[in-house]
């Protein structure tokens, strides 16, 4: 059984782009490969691609309504119709068949469109419009994808929860020892 790549790590990636920007071409090649991205084919514009997308996506993540004309579904219906293709049936010679959104043979950064707004349309539609958020620390502006079983994830990484847990402790207000 092959397992449907858009989705889950689409969105991990989408969250690691934004919040740390390739540096160039060549990064951005070896951090899709890193995520487990096959880059079978690559472009000059592969970096300013995958800006575009991210722009897109950060504006997703961003929204403050799950509906709605400036909602999260309209903005995803939005790169859905921009870099998505009509969904074909592919076999890599060792994968077996599955799905893809988007044409075949295209460069990394028009496949990483096309799997960064499929992935978030499945990831939203099926985790929760919520599942895609900003840190709640005060100063952090860092993105994050709610892959979490309780969906309740708010913060960027354990570092940002943990030094929240740290500042709500010592705000507490402290027992009088007078008596």
């Amino acid at each position: 059984m092959h397992l449907n790549p858009y989705g889950h790590d689409a969105v991990l990636l989408a969250a690691d782009l934004v919040n740390d920007p390739p540096s160039g071409p060549e990064d951005l090649v070896q951090r899709c490969r890193a995520a487990g991205l096959v880059v079978d084919a690559t472009a000059d514009d592969d970096l300013e691609r995958a800006r575009e997308v991210l722009d897109g996506w950060v504006r997703v993540v961003d929204a403050d309504e799950p509906a709605g004309r400036a909602g999260r579904a309209a903005i995803v219906n939005e790169l859905l119709a921009e870099y998505c293709g009509h969904p074909r049936l592919t076999d890599h010679a060792d994968d077996g068949h599955h799905l893809h959104f988007r044409d075949a043979d295209l460069p990394l950064g028009r496949v990483l469109c096309s799997l960064i707004a499929m992935g978030t349309a499945l990831h939203l539609a099926g985790r929760g419009m919520h599942r895609l958020g900003r840190c709640a620390v005060d100063g952090c502006e860092r993105v994050f994808a709610d892959v979490s079983r309780t969906a309740r994830q708010r913060y960027c990484s354990t570092a940002c929860a943990n030094r929240d847990a740290v500042r709500r402790h010592r705000a507490r207000p402290r027992p009088s020892t007078e008596e």
